[in-house]
């Protein structure tokens, strides 16, 4: 890096980098440099499109150019391990998108060559970083909403698109692991902690994947949250806390936008919060530079992110052998 800007390479072109690359070009202290693909040719147009520099044909020569800080992983979800090490190893910083890995293990393996190599990894969920759900957690902790007693969370979309790699259960694919990993995040997130013991129910689409997935999770003192994900439901999204006192209504939880509403209702009275957000990408992106200028740890550990791919894991046991699963 160079007076302290921090130059990134995109590992793949995949159709999420759009929500990434305004972010990084909004960020005084980002550089957008390069993208790798698994051809030159692919590489080169979607560079001229995107008006990138630099164009690798393959996702190794990517990794090993000098000039790149940090990589992007927007693999598909099988891949997320696997490259993230090898970026790592090759001496990059690594902004990995969700899930990181599909099992603790890969989890472990990425954390150990993080250290290994003094570098920083972060799962990239944007919607931890937005000032909307930083907002949310002092309300829960401030106490208002009284003890803290149901969580609900819903998240799930019409997926039409034949050969999807999201249909892919070799691949990682699922509802689960797509969308329904956001609601668990966000009770986690809420609740602080993780859960003591899930319970699921999945509907099995052709492929084999879960088309929708319907969970119960227990955390400790009580506390019960509920969720459900979908690829063949049409577009719902939002997540609820309900308290002994009051309760609060969040009715865009992960893709919040520059203003957005809280609603908290209480003796059959609901007040308005208005939320000044941001850019929804520009959070992550930012406390991934302060992590790796800073030497700080980012806002998203990987041991945050170990125990909420355990939840997911757990889950999928659980509706594998229809019986509730102790973490």
């Amino acid at each position: 890096m160079k007076n302290n800007i921090l130059n990134w390479g995109l590992l793949s072109t995949a159709k999420i980098n759009r929500a990434l690359i305004p972010s990084l070009r909004a960020s005084k202290r980002s550089h957008l440099i390069a993208v790798g693909s698994r051809s030159q040719e692919t590489a080169e147009a979607y560079a001229k499109d995107k008006k990138i520099k630099r164009a690798h044909g393959s996702y190794q020569a990517l990794i090993s150019d000098p000039e790149i800080d940090v990589i992007y992983n927007s693999l598909p979800n099988h891949l997320h391990a696997e490259w993230t090490i090898k970026a790592v190893e090759a001496g990059k910083h690594v902004l990995c998108e969700k899930p990181i890995a599909l099992n603790v293990e890969e989890v472990d393996a990425i954390k150990a060559a993080a250290q290994k190599h003094g570098r920083v990894v972060a799962e990239a969920f944007m919607y931890r970083h937005h000032p909307q759900t930083m907002k949310v957690q002092e309300i829960v902790k401030s106490g208002s909403l009284g003890d803290l007693k149901l969580i609900r969370g819903s998240f799930s979309f019409i997926l039409s698109r034949e050969g999807d790699v999201r249909l892919n259960p070799e691949w990682g694919g699922g509802s689960i692991w797509d969308v329904g990993c956001y609601p668990i995040s966000y009770a986690r997130t809420v609740v602080g902690e993780s859960p003591i013991e899930v319970f699921g129910w999945q509907v099995t689409g052709r492929t084999g994947i879960d088309d929708t997935f319907i969970g119960q999770m227990r955390f400790k003192d009580d506390v019960q949250a509920q969720f459900d994900s979908s690829f063949v439901i049409p577009f719902h999204s939002f997540m609820e806390v309900v308290g002994s006192n009051a309760t609060l209504s969040i009715p865009k939880p992960f893709k919040p936008g520059v203003n957005e509403r809280l609603f908290l209702t209480r003796d059959n009275k609901t007040e308005t919060i208005k939320i000044k957000g941001q850019e929804l990408y520009i959070g992550e992106v930012e406390d991934m530079t302060d992590a790796i200028l800073y030497a700080r740890e980012p806002l998203i550990s990987l041991d945050d992110s170990r125990e909420n791919v355990a939840v997911i894991a757990a889950f999928i046991e659980s509706a594998r052998i229809g019986k509730p699963i102790q973490l």
